[in-house]
């Protein structure tokens, strides 16, 4: 089985949030102009595309990008269809064995459209955070810009997630991946004292028994 890329492509026609730092690569300076390489250079916010949120992202005392264990990213993670509901509450993941992931991956009804930053997106219950920790999980995965609503400016979400010990990853790629589990790997930067980091979110399906 090969690996399966679910994250957003970086190029200058990714959506982005309004007022952020935009996406931009361009060459500094060209083989021409060096005599032997390319050199580029990128300028973006660190929310663009697929990412992790550090909990300093949204407070002041919490850990920023390079104090986070890396094992949060690395692990089984449960790709769960929950694009039939809206919110996303304890009711719609009561039912799931979670005995074999400690990661869970949601696709919800927002359609993957990296080139366009959305309006409006499905909602998640805060509550289930408790719910999430009590079952062992440790990293929430979500296919839009954020677990709370775009205006949100109390992101209860993210505080719950974070107050129950569960990372956030943001904007990944699922239209095309069956419900299952994977293995993943979406390792952040350690750009120190960072607020968040552009990932390379990659899956990998687990033989399941019958």
């Amino acid at each position: 089985m090969t690996w399966i890329d679910i994250s957003q492509p970086l190029t200058g026609e990714i959506g982005h949030w309004p007022g952020d730092t935009p996406f931009e690569f361009k060459l500094t300076y060209t083989k021409e102009e060096t005599g032997s390489v390319n050199i580029g250079q990128i300028t973006t916010s660190l929310h663009s595309g697929t990412h992790v949120d550090a909990p300093f992202h949204f407070d002041d005392e919490g850990k920023t990008i390079e104090d986070l264990p890396l094992d949060i990213f690395i692990g089984t993670a449960l790709v769960f269809d929950a694009s039939h509901a809206n919110p996303i509450s304890i009711e719609t993941l009561r039912e799931l064995d979670f005995s074999s992931f400690d990661q869970l991956l949601l696709k919800t009804s927002l359609p993957n459209k990296p080139e366009r930053f959305p309006e409006t997106i499905p909602e998640i219950d805060p509550e289930i955070a408790r719910f999430l920790r009590e079952k062992g999980v440790k990293l929430l995965g979500v296919d839009m810009p954020s677990v709370d609503q775009t205006d949100s400016k109390e992101l209860v979400t993210h505080h719950a997630l974070h107050q129950e010990g569960i990372q956030i990853l943001e904007n990944i790629m699922l239209d095309q991946v069956d419900q299952g589990l994977y293995q993943l790997i979406a390792l952040p930067l350690a750009i120190v004292g960072a607020d968040g980091s552009p990932v390379r979110a990659v899956i990998k399906r687990v033989k399941e028994n019958k």
